[in-house]
């Protein structure tokens, strides 16, 4: 593969203890590529451990997110190609050379596909691939793994997008679904992530949730009418059958059964105009992809 600038960034928050070999282990498999540890407003000594093993660090002053930190990683990147890895140890540095040799192929990112028996817990194996079948159904395109965030990307491209991505932790969400929908080519690669190090900064419930909506929100703005068009054939339905119901039992047509016959053309001229929106907001994505 022809050689290009590279970049790893680790958003970290907290993991001096990892950090200590795993960017040594970075540095053995890419010698030559810039490592960027953002450190986000981390109380242990996370900065400089990253800062005497090498790499450099990019300190937020207090906690923001791990998507600032991706955002402010790929704002201060200086390569071609940026690698995306969690800083916590998941992630095993071997397969950096493979995840670069699928994206030579002509692709603009390349995402780490977890197992199944990576998730550690049965509700996490659960809602991950529930997340996966809903962005699936959302964009259109085969989603393996939604919520990893070992990636491979194309710096120019991953940039057009980084007013879209959440500071939480689903920029890899929001960043697959807006590839997506600009045409950018996505491919899986299949790896197995190892138990991370310390305490995950998710909460299942809560951010679970947060991401659900996150999911509906993006999916709005990847492919409205795949939002809006069930539920307006839903409510549609609704009404119908109700109408049926109350016009062979009270041979009438109920104020029921109108207010669902107008929601359901409410909510399908909302995908309709939501639509055009959609298309617009990815124009120049696409026209720059043409060119």
């Amino acid at each position: 593969m022809q050689q290009n600038s590279l970049s790893i960034v680790l958003p970290a928050k907290n993991e001096s203890n990892s950090l200590k070999s795993l960017i040594p282990q970075i540095k053995a498999i890419a010698p030559t590529a810039e490592i960027l540890v953002i450190n986000d407003g981390s109380t242990d000594d996370t900065a400089k451990i990253a800062s005497d093993a090498g790499a450099k660090v990019i300190t937020h002053p207090y906690s923001q997110g791990n998507g600032a930190a991706i955002k402010t990683g790929a704002r201060n990147a200086a390569g071609d190609i940026i690698i995306f890895m969690d800083a916590d140890g998941q992630h095993d540095p071997e397969d950096i050379p493979v995840l670069l040799n699928k994206l030579s192929e002509g692709y603009d990112m390349i995402v780490g596909a977890r197992s199944v028996n990576t998730h550690a817990s049965l509700s996490k194996r659960c809602a991950n691939s529930f997340y996966n079948k809903l962005a699936t159904f959302m964009t259109g395109h085969k989603i393996e793994d939604l919520t990893c965030g070992f990636r491979v990307v194309r710096a120019d491209k991953f940039r057009k997008f980084l007013y879209l991505l959440p500071n939480g932790f689903s920029y890899p969400t929001t960043s697959t679904m807006a590839f997506f929908r600009s045409g950018f080519p996505v491919a899986y690669i299949p790896i197995h992530a190892g138990v991370r190090n310390g305490k995950s900064h998710i909460n299942i419930m809560k951010d679970g949730f947060r991401f659900f909506i996150i999911i509906l929100r993006i999916g709005s703005l990847f492919s409205p009418m795949r939002l809006f068009l069930p539920i307006s054939a839903v409510i549609f339905t609704t009404g119908l059958g109700y109408y049926a119901y109350t016009y062979f039992t009270s041979n009438r047509f109920t104020n029921m059964s109108g207010v669902l016959f107008l929601a359901s053309l409410l909510i399908f001229l909302i995908g309709i105009l939501s639509e055009q929106i959609s298309s617009l907001h990815y124009k120049a994505a696409e026209d720059n992809r043409r060119t």
